[in-house]
């Protein structure tokens, strides 16, 4: 545990993970702050603390879901293709206005009923990425959630912030999407078999998908421009 906690590798992973969560969870800190804004200023610090601890329980929880489940023959293949479409998703997304959709919880374990069952619809993107990321390494996973998940909830203004002045930040965490779906998809089994020889393969593969999200997130964007 000690030998893979001072690894490089780990925390590599471990950034990719809160990337991962930074850029696809802004969604999920709004409707924190929608939930709790009906609430007795004395309640809306519990309010956000128990959705929060809520929040990191059941994503975990969908997280080693989705980890059996790319275990499973050919579902690593179908995983790396929907990780594709949420990168290019990701870089073409357009605002949404959720006052509309969020009921703001009059009492406090309203609200926090109100922030996981939004969090448990809202979560299939991060489950993904986030599971895909960890690579099966069940603590990497652990320890990346509990780090992203608290940081997601009390810094979403300023990592919103920090988008609209740089851009690019989008692109790049597209093209981080794309090359952790191209890393599953060399880990599926059957392909995993036919590249076995060409070693290149597995870092080209990973690169290509990442470029392949950037090229068609740009050609959505500027159809939609």
């Amino acid at each position: 545990m000690l030998e893979m906690i001072f690894s490089a590798q780990f925390w590599v992973d471990v950034c990719t993970i809160i990337v991962i969560d930074l850029l696809l969870s802004g969604d999920n800190a709004v409707v924190i702050a929608l939930a709790c804004r009906n609430l007795p200023l004395e309640q809306r610090k519990k309010g956000i603390l128990f959705g929060v601890g809520g929040a990191i329980g059941l994503r975990i929880l969908l997280t080693f879901f989705a980890l059996n489940l790319l275990a499973l023959p050919f579902l690593k293949l179908i995983g790396s293709v929907l990780l594709l479409w949420i990168g290019v998703k990701l870089i073409v997304a357009e605002e949404e206005n959720h006052d509309g959709h969020i009921q703001a919880g009059t009492n406090l374990w309203s609200a926090v009923k109100t922030i996981l069952v939004a969090d448990f619809v809202m979560s299939l993107d991060n489950v993904l990425g986030v599971a895909a990321a960890a690579k099966g390494n069940v603590p990497l996973l652990i320890f990346g959630l509990l780090v992203s998940i608290p940081l997601i909830a009390w810094s979403s203004q300023l990592v919103l912030k920090v988008i609209d002045r740089f851009p690019f930040i989008i692109y790049a965490g597209g093209a981080l999407l794309g090359y952790v779906a191209g890393e599953m998809l060399v880990g599926e089994a059957f392909i995993a078999t036919l590249i076995e020889a060409q070693a290149y393969l597995h870092w080209l593969i990973p690169m290509l998908c990442a470029l392949l999200v950037l090229m068609f997130g740009e050609i959505l964007n500027r159809r939609n421009s």
